[in-house]
């Protein structure tokens, strides 16, 4: 294992060995198959001259150069020597360099590729070229080009042989194994010295390193004179053999102490005795002049038959006043860990109130007040003028009901109250005891006597502000017995009022946002239904608790006896999500009114919505900063022509919609299901569907049928049962069934609800039949 360390020396040098090793059998690899490459293109040169002279020298071939189709007599030649020779090509061509041969006939009568001027003066050349394909495959081409002359010496031809130089691991391959078997034996030689190099340093070290030894020994020296207590070290004769620096100071030993015994040391009685016993001893605790010293003693070898002890010496004067001031320490920082845990924990200005109350008591405090001004409570900007007018909106503690202002009356403080100064001051009062404050006692001088009978004595008041803008206050008091509070008490309240006026003022803003979208959001929904006889309609908007989203829904009358049902989701929460909202039903309406198919109406929101999250990306690059851009959207649309009963439908990302027929029976039709809008490019499909008379169309978001508590499958269920239930209902009737039915009591996302009953077709739309 330790070669494996590369923290180790052992590891560190077998890693050298490996690193040496390795590069040898990748050089001697290299070398071999350099050397196996530049062989089998010399062994080609040579095979392709031979090959070239022997062809060129045949009998015969000089009549078949001369002949009237040189072609026909020579190819069945060339190939037949090609393939005795074991070359890829013998090529026999004219002067002017045209091929009369060639394995692939196809490329016969075209130019030879290579330089056959050389040849035409006589002489050999070997060369390496590329040409048309060749029976063997890819490779390194080795050609030869050797005239032919007739009796009187003229070249009247050129012969040209050649390969293709392959596979040149067949003549390296055989000595990889040798290779490979000299690295591997020489590692394994390289392990075997290093482990027993390692084992034997283990041995002599204990199992640590050099390194190790010298951080053991600077550590042992750093903290041996750095640590607050005493170290004493004596030998098996009770002989002083090493003392820290604490413990020459708190036991006043003389610079001469080591190597005397302990006896000699000038030390109290009962230190010495414990000194020199022959057991341990644990947390005696002895005075040495003004002094509490714990004494603490234990073997040095414990399991070994060498004597000697380590002595720790502790100073325990200050332990009792310490350990009270840690004590209250940890109480407050357990009050401030719950109330960072709890306070902040939800989006509701009154709750964040009485989680402040809450949290205080009894930690902290007997009972606690929280009073907040109005227009916290409705998420307006506080304004100074009306300080004076606070609302109590939580009190906790011992005193709920009795004399203190009940939760919910207000208050109207009087500007000497510890409260007001509070709130003008922009810091904590305090008031050690309450029969010595004038200004808390003449705000209601009858309530105030009745609280100081029952024990009220002690107030903390400090302001809730956040960004500089006063909140309310918070109160704190004390009773009965316990200890009035103090300057370090003030500090605390400060520190508690200030993460909750944090989390008040969030949560106000919310409400403040949460309002504003969902009047937004309200308003670009439809508020009222359009004249129109195809079909009966009712609907129902329910918000989500927590951030308005983008549902929304519209009927759009179309010539024709005919109407258009649409019902949407944007992706996200707040007034983008409202606003995108509002855009895309505006768009509806437009591509409604020009009377498009249903495929195309989604196609057009598809491009709008693609360019909005453009524009929006487009935006935070400029600004660099805001909201994300749109991230997509569902919506289903609808044209239900009430002359004919039938209605086209598609969906793009969204849930399918429920039919309910005429007897109550409860279908989800199959509509093809095409991607969320904004993703582009994609088609959309459609769905017909015959609806008689009577049957109700029920369409739908994502947050009526999904929660945290039920998954979408489960949620198809309920509303099927539910609207099986409903049979003879109108379609009023049937939202608020389906509502009370399914609906979450706490909706974490919006709900749209759509329910449109078939009527009769007009007469005067009423097709006309023929007996």
């Amino acid at each position: 294992m330790s070669l494996l360390n590369l923290r180790s020396t052992a590891g560190q040098v077998f890693l050298l060995q490996v690193v040496i090793v390795t590069l040898l059998v990748a050089a001697a690899v290299t070398m071999e198959v350099l050397q196996a490459a530049y062989d089998a293109l010399r062994q080609g040169r040579r095979e392709s001259v031979v090959a070239a002279q022997a062809f060129a020298n045949a009998p015969g071939i000089v009549q078949a150069l001369h002949s009237r189709n040189p072609t026909a007599v020579l190819q069945p030649r060339a190939e037949a020597a090609r393939k005795r020779a074991g070359v890829d090509f013998i090529v026999v061509m004219n002067t002017r360099g045209a091929r009369y041969t060639y394995p692939y006939p196809n490329y016969i009568g075209k130019r030879f590729v290579g330089d056959i001027r050389p040849s035409l003066k006589g002489r050999t050349i070997i060369e390496q070229a590329g040409g048309p394909p060749l029976p063997t495959g890819r490779g390194t081409d080795v050609q030869a080009v050797v005239p032919v002359t007739d009796a009187g010496g003229t070249v009247v031809g050129l012969v040209s042989a050649g390969l293709t130089v392959k596979n040149v691991a067949r003549q390296w391959m055989p000595q990889l194994p040798i290779i490979l078997g000299g690295g591997v034996a020489a590692l394994a030689m390289a392990a075997g010295g290093t482990a027993l190099v390692s084992r034997r340093l283990r041995r002599q070290t204990h199992g640590l390193g050099p390194a190790e030894m010298t951080r053991m020994y600077e550590h042992h020296d750093a903290v041996l004179h750095a640590v607050r207590e005493g170290v004493l070290i004596t030998d098996a004769d009770g002989r002083l053999v090493l003392a820290n620096d604490e413990a020459k100071l708190l036991l006043g030993l003389p610079a001469d102490a080591a190597g005397r015994h302990v006896r000699e040391l000038g030390l109290p009685e009962q230190v010495t005795r414990s000194l020199v016993s022959v057991g341990p001893v644990t947390d005696e605790v002895h005075l040495v002049e003004d002094r509490l010293l714990a004494v603490n003693k234990r073997p040095t070898f414990p399991n070994g038959t060498r004597g000697g002890s380590v002595v720790t010496l502790r100073d325990t004067t200050e332990l009792a006043a310490v350990s009270g001031r840690a004590e209250v320490a940890r109480e407050r920082l357990k009050l401030l860990y719950e109330a960072g845990i709890r306070i902040g924990a939800t989006l509701d200005v009154v709750r964040e109130a009485q989680e402040v109350a809450q949290v205080a008591v009894p930690l902290f405090a007997d009972v606690v007040t929280v009073d907040l001004l109005d227009a916290v409570m409705r998420g307006e900007e506080p304004a100074a003028e009306r300080w004076r007018h606070l609302r109590r909106v939580a009190i906790s503690g011992e005193l709920r009901m009795s004399p203190l202002f009940p939760v919910g009356e207000q208050i109207t403080f009087s500007p000497e109250t510890p409260q007001i100064r509070a709130l003008e001051q922009g810091y904590g009062v305090l008031k050690v005891d309450l029969r010595r404050a004038p200004g808390w006692q003449q705000q209601d001088p009858d309530r105030a006597r009745r609280a100081l009978e029952q024990g009220l004595h002690s107030l903390v008041t400090v302001p809730l502000q956040a960004r500089g803008v006063p909140l309310g206050v918070a109160s704190f008091y004390r009773v009965g017995d316990t200890p009035a509070f103090e300057q370090e008490d003030l500090l605390l309240a400060e520190e508690l009022a200030a993460r909750a006026a944090v989390a008040i003022d969030n949560a106000r803003r919310f409400t403040r946002e949460h309002a504003m979208a969902l009047a937004l959001q309200r308003s670009l929904l439809p508020q009222g239904q359009p004249e129109q006889d195809a079909l009966e309609v009712a609907w129902r908007y329910l918000p989500a608790e927590v951030g308005v989203g983008g549902d929304w829904f519209d009927l759009i009358p179309l010539p024709g006896a005919r109407v258009a049902l649409a019902m949407g989701d944007v992706v996200g929460h707040g007034l983008h999500a409202a606003v995108t909202m509002g855009r895309l039903r505006t768009a509806a309406h437009t591509f409604a009114a020009l009377d498009l198919p249903v495929d195309e109406v989604l196609a057009h929101l598809d491009e709008l919505v693609a360019r909005m999250d453009s524009e929006e990306s487009t935006g935070e690059a400029t600004e660099g900063g805001g909201e994300g851009g749109v991230t997509g959207a569902t919506c289903l649309y609808a044209i239900y022509d009430s002359v004919t009963g039938a209605c086209t439908i598609a969906r793009a990302g969204h849930p399918c919609p429920a039919v309910v027929y005429p007897g109550g029976t409860v279908t989800y039709p199959d509509v093809p299901a095409s991607p969320p809008l904004g993703l582009g490019g994609y088609p959309f499909e459609t769905a017909e569907l015959r609806l008689p008379e009577g049957s109700r169309l029920v369409l739908y978001t994502d947050g009526l049928i999904e929660d945290r508590t039920r998954d979408i499958d489960g949620g198809l269920d309920d509303l099927r049962r539910t609207l099986e239930r409903t049979e003879g209902r109108t379609p009023e009737e049937t939202c608020q069934a389906v509502i009370d039915a399914i609906a979450p009591a706490h909706p974490t996302d919006d709900i749209a609800l759509l329910v449109a009953r078939t009527r009769p077709p007009p007469r005067s739309s009423a097709p006309s039949h023929t007996t």
